[in-house]
């Protein structure tokens, strides 16, 4: 069921075209991420969807209804800001319930909403305490425990993790994939990590100049990208990316249909590490990362091609060893001089 429709949405800042008609649905229940590079769009468009920005073309629809040009507190959506924002002279428990004392809601109800939000966030214990005496994590879960009282249709999370150190981010990641679980609300959240984005999502929404590249699921971004950017941008590390004329090998003894100006791309786990002299093609090793669970491994082709071979277990290989590489022929891509893709490989059985 559509319950969030953006249709040509338009957003100028002078006479830059910020956001060039950005079609999109979003269905009741889901979690939508927007990732893309810096300056894609992505915490602009979300805040033309919060309110806190005029839209400048198009039409904007809430459960039928057209919010176009409704202000934000009329929109029925809470925003969950990567500063926190929260009122450092309140208590927590005044941080959450301010917004239901603004509308006039009865004291009793509004206890009952903070303590059921404390409860889902683990806060009852710290409701009178101020933001200065919380940590990073603690401090964003009040925010996310402003939002929830008020019951919005949508919450909107702009970057809600970025001023977390990685042990607070990883945890506090699980806290919000349970918290949609537990309440089923629709969310859309805006994020420039690869691991959030694929984790979070029940769709991903990838952004550049203003624009949507690709619509999917996690897996559907991975195994099937749209063009070279989104193949990119999607995973970690990225894609393996290479002028087909560093790899003639791959058109002579594979026979794919490589153009001759154009791109192969690998995900780094359909690329495997032989001996010196066996393999499709030969290479000497720059860098070996030991990640403990798993192993990434940089070869520099002899045709000047950087690879990136991903395995789950460890090695005894080092910088400088010369190697083979076996590649997962079924599994690559391939663009054109444009980036736009001619063939778009099967998944990988390990992927």
């Amino acid at each position: 069921m559509a319950y969030l429709q953006l249709q040509g949405i338009e957003k100028f800042f002078g006479n830059h075209r910020a956001i060039k008609g950005v079609d999109l649905t979003i269905n009741q229940g889901e979690f939508i991420v927007f990732v893309g590079p810096s300056g894609c769009g992505k915490s602009t468009l979300l805040r033309l969807i919060a309110g806190l920005e005029h839209i400048d073309g198009g039409q904007l629809l809430l459960d039928g209804k057209d919010i176009t040009h409704l202000p934000s507190s009329k929109r029925d959506l809470a925003m969950v800001f990567q500063s926190y924002a929260l009122y450092p002279h309140m208590s927590v428990y005044e941080n959450m319930s301010f917004a239901l004392k603004l509308a006039k809601v009865d004291e009793a109800t509004i206890r009952d909403k903070v303590e059921r939000a404390a409860k889902i966030l683990n806060l009852t214990a710290y409701l009178s305490r101020t933001p200065k005496e919380l940590s990073g994590g603690q401090r964003q879960r009040v925010a996310i425990g402003r939002a929830i009282v008020r019951a919005p249709k949508v919450f909107l999370f702009d970057e809600p993790l970025s001023n977390l150190d990685a042990a607070l981010r990883g945890q506090t990641r699980v806290e919000i994939a349970k918290l949609h679980r537990d309440l089923g609300a629709t969310t859309i959240y805006v994020t420039h990590d690869q691991v959030e984005a694929m984790t979070l999502a029940d769709r991903v929404v990838v952004l550049r100049d203003g624009l949507i590249e690709q619509v999917g699921t996690p897996l559907e971004l991975y195994d099937r990208p749209a063009n070279q950017f989104v193949a990119q941008f999607i995973g970690t590390p990225q894609m393996n990316v290479v002028a087909s004329q560093a790899v003639p090998q791959l058109a002579g003894q594979y026979g794919l249909p490589v153009q001759a100006d154009g791109f192969v791309g690998l995900r780094p786990e359909c690329v495997s590490l032989t001996n010196a002299g066996s393999g499709a093609v030969q290479g000497t090793v720059e860098l070996v990362e030991a990640l403990g669970a798993e192993t990434l491994i940089y070869v520099a082709t002899e045709g000047g091609a950087m690879l990136v071979s991903r395995q789950n277990s460890r090695t005894a290989l080092r910088a400088g060893d010369r190697v083979g590489v076996d590649i997962d022929v079924a599994a690559a891509h391939l663009f054109d001089a444009h980036g736009r893709i001619t063939r778009k490989g099967a998944p990988h059985p390990l992927a």
